[in-house]
């Protein structure tokens, strides 16, 4: 049976070229980066720095500004934490909408350094209101805040109004932390244009390896963290650790390879998108899409979101699996199996979700109309 993998927001198929990157890696570069007194650690530093230079020239960065990390939740952490340890953050301005890799820091930041926290009101349509942002941060102007909100939302691709966002912060003098994790790789991104203060980035996002990604810190704000984790010089000092070189070597192709053939990428996604929609909509009348992700202009291309009209059956994503197609019901860091998403639940009248199961169906490079025939067949089949 062919499976169709339609669930490429929680991870990508990881690039037979990045494959390959990593496999010389492993096998020729023998040396400890930090080792600089022989060709060996300097030849594993080259790899390391050349690597650094690639993602910095392709996301439009200063080199010295990419801390490498094991993925995006320690980026996100870093960041949040960092900003409140050392930047002396006292008030943290964010959304319900955010990862759980950013709430559940907030959270515990705001618990063990009495942090005060507010979120910026939202529509059903996961739509931002930006008057209530401004609002927050004209009351908590005395304060020294850190807005933190997502680029492209992980679970219904709404993306971020960032020029709304970027001017309210230079208005009130709020740091800015976007996690990027959903957009670097997959649409372009230009960091020289986007004042953001920090970023961040996995290279499981854009057919790259696990375990392992990158936060973005602005130069003059570097200067004023203190190390994140101890007991060595690397990453300037903020992550100390023998650096994954082969995965940062992987992490490095696969943002070169993303960032070449941008438009006949999206272009792919985008008609994978308007062809899933037009299907779901000839075997489910009046059906819901969650945020703005049927929207082409509003959201990310390569996730849409729907309410699927069924009992409250848990086992729906089972039954797909079953059939040869995966999906998700929202974001895989928070994948409790009877709960719906913080997201959705957001957004969506109650009685609603009683009589409805979400859907994300997140589309990749190596998908094709056939996976969303699958998809199609399959939901037919369990209707009857």
């Amino acid at each position: 049976m062919k499976r169709a993998y339609l669930d490429n927001a929680a991870s990508t198929p990881i690039r037979n070229e990045v494959m390959q990157v990593m496999i010389n890696t492993l096998k020729y570069s023998l040396g400890n980066p930090s080792s600089i007194q022989h060709s060996y650690g300097r030849e594993a530093r080259s790899i390391l720095e050349e690597s650094r230079i690639c993602i910095a020239k392709n996301v439009k960065v200063s080199p010295n500004e990419i801390i490498f990390t094991s993925g995006g939740t320690e980026a996100n952490n870093l960041i949040l934490r960092s900003s409140v340890l050392d930047l002396n953050i006292r008030h943290i301005l964010t959304s319900k909408l955010e990862h759980p890799s950013v709430l559940h820091t907030i959270s515990d930041l705001s618990i063990r350094y009495k942090i005060s926290v507010n979120f910026i009101l939202n529509d059903e349509k996961g739509i931002l209101d930006f008057n209530n942002m401004e609002e927050i941060l004209k009351k908590n102007i005395s304060k020294k805040t850190l807005v933190s909100l997502m680029y492209v939302n992980n679970e219904i691709g709404n993306l971020l109004e960032v020029d709304k966002v970027i001017f309210l912060c230079k208005k009130y003098n709020a740091y800015f932390h976007s996690d990027t994790i959903q957009a670097i790789g997959n649409i372009p991104i230009d960091m020289e244009k986007l004042s953001f203060d920090f970023a961040t980035a996995s290279a499981h996002k854009f057919y790259g390896p696990k375990g392992i990604g990158l936060a973005i810190i602005r130069s003059h704000i570097l200067k004023k963290i203190k190390p994140f984790i101890t007991g060595g010089v690397q990453e300037y000092g903020i992550r100390s650790g023998t650096e994954n070189i082969h995965g940062i070597a992987g992490l490095s192709e696969a943002i070169r390879l993303s960032y070449c053939n941008f438009p006949s990428y999206i272009k792919k996604i985008q008609n994978l998108k308007s062809y899933c929609i037009s299907e779901l909509k000839k075997i489910i009348s009046n059906i819901i899409f969650n945020g703005l992700s049927h929207h082409s202009e509003k959201s990310i291309p390569s996730i849409l979101n729907f309410l699927y009209p069924t009992k409250k059956d848990h086992l729906l994503y089972f039954h797909l699996d079953l059939m040869g197609v995966a999906v998700s019901k929202g974001s895989s860091c928070n994948s409790s199996i009877k709960k719906i998403s913080h997201v959705i639940q957001s957004i969506t009248d109650k009685s609603l979700l009683n009589k409805t199961m979400p859907i994300r169906i997140s589309f990749g490079i190596f998908n094709e109309k056939e996976d969303i025939d699958s998809l199609i067949n399959a939901l037919q089949k369990i209707r009857k």
